[in-house]
Order: C-alpha cells, then structure tokens, then sequence
C-alpha cells in the first residue's frame, strides 16, 4: 500500500459529526425530573485531585515505555537481526498501552494539547518519511542534499510543515519506521531486519544508516515532550498545571474534566476514529495502520474515560491508583444522570473490547459481519456516551474557564 495524503470526504465528516452535535437525544432522558442538587465542593475536589493523580501516573508511565523503547531501539541498531526488530515493536506496543488511556486529558488546552501534534498526530503521509521505490519525491530519509544532518530540532521543525500529514514525529512515524508499510492484507507491515543494517559501503548501508538515526532521533524526541506534559501534571515545588487545575472553584476543573471526556468520546473516537473508517472501510483511515494496532488503541482511549469517570488506573508496574472519580461528582448533584453515565462508559468498553483484531479486517464485509457490528455497536455506544457527558456538562451550568498558558 503506497499512503497518500488524504482528505476525508465531506459526507463520511457529516455522518461522523451529526453523531455527536450537542442537539442528538440519547434514547434515554435519566436526569428528566429529577431535582439538581448543589454539587460536593469536598467530592469534587476529590475527583480532580484523582485525575490529576491519574493524569500524571499515566503520563509517567508513558514516559517509561517511551524510554524502554529507546533501548529496544538501540539494540536494533547495534545488532539488526528478526530477534531484535522483534523486540522494538513489542516495546513500541507496549509503550502505547498507558499513552492511549491520557488521551482523555486532551481537547481543553491543557499540556498534552501544546505539544500533541508532535506525539501522535495521524494519518501520516509514510512518504514524507521515506518514498517508496519509484517515486519521484524523495522522503526525509533519503534526501541527503535538502536534509544533510538529521536532529531533533530538524525533525520536529519539518512536523506538519508541508500539509496536515506531511508528519516526521511521534508515535506512528516510529511505527512506520519499525513496521514499513502494510501491504499485507492478513496482518502488520512486514519491515526486514536488513534495512537496518550498515555494514558495507552500498546505498542501502547509508539509507540503513539514516533510517536508524531517524529512528533514535524520533524516540528521544518523543521522551522529551511526554517529559514535558508529565511535569506539567507534576505535585512537585515548582509551579505546574497541576496547580491550576485544581485551583478553586472546583466547578472550573470539572468542565474541563467533563470537556476532555465528551470530546474524545464523541468527534475523536466515534465520529473520526470509528465512523470514517466504517462508511469509507479503507485501511488509509486507520489509526495504527502499519502494526495493526488500532483495536488496542481504541479500547485504550475507552478506558481512559472510564479511568477517570471511576477514579482509578493500574499503573504499568501494577500500581493502582483509585479515588473519587469524575462520575461520582456528577452523581452527587444529578444520581440518575450521573449513574447513566457511568454504565454508559462501561458499555462502551465492554463494546471497544468485542471488536476484533485486525481493525482493518474488521471494517470490511457487509453490516452484519462480526467485526462491523461490534464496531457499530462501539460506535452508537460512545455516541451516547458523549451526547451524556454534554448533558452534565449543561445540567451543571458549567461555563468554560478563562484560559491560560500551559506550564511548560
């Protein structure tokens, strides 16, 4: 498969976007008649102190996987053989497990929101990275005479430079780099061991050479920006966002926890995740294409909002974290509306969880096929997941907060 720059098209951006436009009515009315009460300042306060906790637990974790993938990296660099690529991607993996549960504390200028674009933007346009045999633009990879010297601060300058896709950092250009693309209908990109290999004085040694640094270069940059958001959410003597986040009123942290939910429930993970990928069943519009991942991911951000709807996170190392949640200050002021909620957020878990992998298998096939149900069903649940988290949203009378610059 040769990725091209896409735009998504217009009637597959109306169906995704009427599927969470504040004016859709969930089948249920649970807060209907019944009496708000004031909200628990006491609870409340609790609850955003959990998600903080949470926020910076799973960032740090993030970091950690990152940083486990760095040496996996270097290993592969060292001594390229199946074994050690093998390691890299597994490591890759697993340092996305903990980054797609903070996904949740994006969509309200918060840290992440500063420096996301160079973490886990996507789709990306894998030629940008590096062409494929023939074409006629050449890839960062093997443009030696634009790009003689790869660095961190070239890598990060050219991110997003030429176009929405044209992405040279984060996440899913590591991938690509690990996996190549996937031209394999029954699985993964099938990247070889060799084109990390440098012995020798050919072409292929020096683009061997280049891909590697690219790729050592790309993992110690994503590091630094997680670094960055983890110490923004940091309980440390220096001043962090933290701060102002659970800086009174209580009613200021709660939109903004609310906001995050609703948005990535909504738009993010049914409307331009899920649907696109459904009505259009085209693997360009998959999220983690070339290591197909994308099943992970999506459970991954569903369960991010039930972490902080409940409270807790079981951190990489076992930890677990638990609190007052978000859900259970809702439900202090509107019970019905609150417990609503909080179902609804497990349903779509349980939903995330039924999809099978590979996502891009799972998007083919007529409407009652078991991959399109399930991801239908995840669809029409997250959907009335963030139609419920609006709905507290606005029975709670919160109002946006005046925005500050992001601690960095």
């Amino acid at each position: 498969m040769v990725r091209t720059r896409r735009r998504i098209p217009a009637l597959v951006l109306l169906l995704s976007c009427a599927a969470w436009l504040p004016h859709c009515k969930p089948k249920a009315t649970p807060n209907q008649g019944e009496k708000l009460r004031d909200l628990d300042d006491r609870l409340t306060i609790s609850a955003l102190r959990s998600y903080a906790d949470i926020a910076f637990a799973a960032y740090d974790d993030s970091v950690r996987g990152v940083q486990a993938l760095g040496v996996a990296i270097e290993a592969l660099l060292a001594a390229p053989s199946p074994q050690t690529l093998a390691r890299a991607q597994q490591a890759w993996l697993a340092a996305r497990i903990p980054y797609v549960q903070t996904e949740v504390f994006r969509f309200y200028d918060g840290p992440i929101d500063a420096v996301e674009l160079q973490i886990n933007t996507w789709p990306i346009d894998e030629s940008f990275v590096e062409a494929a045999d023939g074409e006629r633009q050449l890839g960062i990879v093997q443009d030696t005479e634009r790009f003689p010297v790869l660095s961190a601060g070239l890598l990060a300058e050219l991110n997003g430079k030429d176009g929405e896709t044209s992405i040279s950092t984060g996440y899913h250009v590591l991938e690509f780099l690990l996996w190549g693309r996937d031209t394999n209908e029954a699985g993964p990109g099938e990247r070889s061991y060799h084109d990390f290999v440098t012995q020798g004085k050919t072409r292929a040694a020096a683009l061997a050479e280049r891909r590697g640094s690219y790729l050592r270069i790309a993992c110690q940059l994503l590091e630094q920006h997680l670094v960055q958001v983890r110490e923004a959410w940091s309980a440390g003597e220096a001043p962090s966002y933290r701060e102002h986040f659970l800086a009174p009123p209580p009613e200021r942290g709660l939109y903004l926890a609310l906001r995050g939910m609703a948005k990535l429930s909504g738009p993010e993970l049914a409307g331009e995740r899920l649907t696109v990928p459904y009505e259009t069943k085209s693997q360009e519009n998959e999220h983690s294409c070339f290591s197909d991942n994308t099943h992970a991911d999506v459970v991954g951000d569903a369960l991010g909002v039930e972490n902080v709807c409940l409270g807790r996170y079981t951190r990489t190392d076992g930890t677990r974290i638990s609190g007052p949640g978000i859900c259970a200050a809702v439900a202090h002021a509107l019970p019905l509306l609150g417990r609503a909620l909080t179902r609804q957020i497990s349903d779509s878990v349980s939903a995330a969880r039924s999809i099978p992998a590979p996502f891009d298998r799972a998007i083919v096939g007529d409407d009652k096929a078991a991959g399109r149900a399930a991801i239908k069903r995840t669809i029409v649940s997250l959907r009335e997941q963030a139609v419920l988290t609006e709905r507290a949203l606005n029975s709670l009378a919160l109002e946006e907060p005046v925005r500050v610059s992001v601690a960095r």
